[in-house]
């Protein structure tokens, strides 16, 4: 895979608005614009069409009002690739993160002290989890050991295109490298794998800890984005996906990019630009254009026809071929397929412009745990019920709230004083049972999830300035995550892996010719990484 010089040149055939370019990239998001950069660096000319009037998908910064700026969608840093981070030289674009000084800060009631704070070294998180079983926290070390032997396998898998199911000699190769890698694995490690992959999170935790408030700490990361309990088969595996990540060289840390996420792909977009991309902002697409069988351009709605060589969507499959591509173009077994991936990931995002901090009841003082992931779900159970009431009414009556204060590490981002929330909200169906629009109901959950916050933090609700709400709609129709689905698809075992999005295309590649997809639909899934788009460049430049 190529990688930045220390001052990358312009390309020398770099693309023109007339030209046939080699490389035509459908959506500016990240993995868009990490793979632009990939194929810019081979050489290639490569434009990309942008949507909306500024690149970066769902991981944007923009002003909500006057004054205060936030993530929109995306909102914190972890998963991002360390090989993407050094070769698009984002720190020498600006990108800076700072750390979490604690991974999670979960209220358990409105009582003082009742509360657990997970992170700042095992001993510290031993000593919160001693307060309520010290059971728990003579586990723990064995717990996290588990999950790091499991995620260290699989984290060498990330870089890798998978082997596709039907493929030649090469894909076999592949299968035998993957099977060497589990080879390695001791029969304990091997069992921890099989419980990863298809056991409910619910069900690892229970066979590790007895006390409520640290497997809510953990099984939080299992409905994360997904519209499921954390009893639900496959859930243990959406724990897995969010241990993937490092912060500035360390494990399992999550940060905040300074600027907001947006400062991420702006990075991406200034490295673009230096190895001579084409970047196209209001540039809405509406049709692939299909020739013989092989993609050779898109038409936008503007009218404008821009010709290439080869296609990339950074689109949800089901929007690329759902609304892009005819369905005449690819077999009808895989459209079918492509109609049952499953989507929809039952979130609700809020951002807020805040007077000032929270005081929150069970720990009124400011301090470090308001700069941490603030989780109101005190437990599974707490969890649970609030799927099972959002699949059958809608919305959950008692929701899951996460907060993060992004303003607390970062000035730039409100008035002095003043501050900065990202509310991630949980569970709201993707699509309301009973058939209602979601524009129906926008502030009535909106207030809901603000009045949630305030039974833990008496007075947030009147410190409330503004409020920007993103339904699952609302972040479908902005950002283009179908269902509001923050991993452009399940991350189910039928859809992981070679099975991502199709048995049979998990190499980036589609039915048609010069087609390609870089996207979160593909391999490892959702998460603003890059690998997706680091791998999908791997593979058009070994057709070209």
């Amino acid at each position: 895979m190529s990688t930045a010089p220390s001052s990358p040149p312009t390309p020398p055939h770099g693309s023109s608005k007339g030209a046939v370019v080699d490389a035509l990239i459908i959506g500016g998001g990240h993995n868009g614009l990490v793979c632009a950069c990939y194929l810019a660096g081979a050489g290639l000319s490569v434009r990309v069409l942008e949507r909306r009037h500024v690149v970066g998908g769902a991981a944007v910064t923009e002003e909500f009002h006057p004054g205060f700026r936030n993530s929109t969608a995306s909102y914190t840093v972890s998963l991002l690739n360390p090989k993407v981070i050094r070769d698009l030289r984002l720190a020498e674009h600006g990108l800076r993160v700072v750390e979490r000084p604690f991974s999670n800060f979960l209220p358990l009631s409105d009582q003082p002290g009742d509360f657990i704070k997970v992170g700042g070294g095992l001993a510290a998180t031993q000593a919160e989890v001693a307060r309520f079983s010290v059971r728990d926290a003579e586990a723990l070390p064995r717990y996290y050991a588990m999950l790091d032997d499991v995620a260290a396998v699989l984290k060498d898998m990330l870089l890798e295109t998978p082997p596709n199911v039907g493929g030649g000699i090469g894909d076999m190769l592949q299968v035998w490298k993957v099977g060497k890698r589990f080879k390695t694995l001791s029969m304990a490690q091997r069992r921890d794998v099989l419980d990863l992959f298809t056991k409910s999170a619910g069900d690892v935790l229970d066979q590790y800890f007895e006390s409520a408030p640290i497997k809510a700490c953990f099984g939080f990361d299992s409905v994360v984005g997904n519209f499921a309990s954390p009893y639900t088969p496959g859930s243990a595996y959406v724990l897995l996906h969010h241990v993937f990540g490092e912060v500035n060289g360390k494990q399992g840390i999550w940060g905040h990019a300074v600027g907001g996420m947006g400062a991420i792909t702006q990075a991406m977009a200034a490295e673009a630009r230096a190895r001579g991309v084409d970047i196209t902002v209001d540039a809405a697409v509406a049709e692939v254009i299909i020739e013989n069988g092989r993609a050779v351009g898109a038409r936008l709605e503007s009218g404008e026809v821009v010709r290439a060589k080869r296609v990339v969507s950074n689109l949800n499959p089901k929007l690329l071929f759902g609304k892009l591509v005819a369905p005449s173009h690819v077999p009808e077994e895989f459209s079918r397929r492509i109609e049952g991936f499953k989507v929809g990931s039952g979130t609700l995002r809020m951002n807020v412009a805040l007077r000032e901090l929270p005081r929150f009841a069970c720990l009124p003082e400011a301090g470090p745990h308001l700069s941490s992931g603030i989780i109101m779900a005190p437990s599974l159970a707490y969890m649970e019920r609030a799927y099972f009431d959002a699949k059958l009414n809608g919305w959950s009556q008692q929701p899951i709230v996460e907060i993060l204060i992004p303003s607390t590490v970062d000035d730039s981002l409100a008035p002095a004083g003043q501050h900065v929330a990202s509310l991630f909200c949980q569970h709201v169906a993707p699509s309301l049972p009973n058939g209602d629009s979601w524009d129906l109901h926008r502030e009535t959950v909106a207030d809901l999830m603000i009045n949630t916050v305030d039974k833990f933090a008496p007075g947030f609700k009147d410190g409330v300035i503004a409020r920007q709400i993103h339904t699952p709609l609302d972040l479908e129709r902005k950002f283009g995550l179908v269902g509001g689905d923050i991993f452009h698809g399940a991350l189910s075992l039928d859809q992981l892996f070679s099975n991502r999005p199709v048995m049979g295309y998990g190499n980036y590649r589609t039915p048609i010719a010069g087609l390609y997809q870089c996207g979160s639909g593909t391999h490892p899934g959702g998460g603003v990484t890059g690998i997706p788009g680091h791998n999908a460049a791997r593979e058009v430049l070994r057709d070209r």
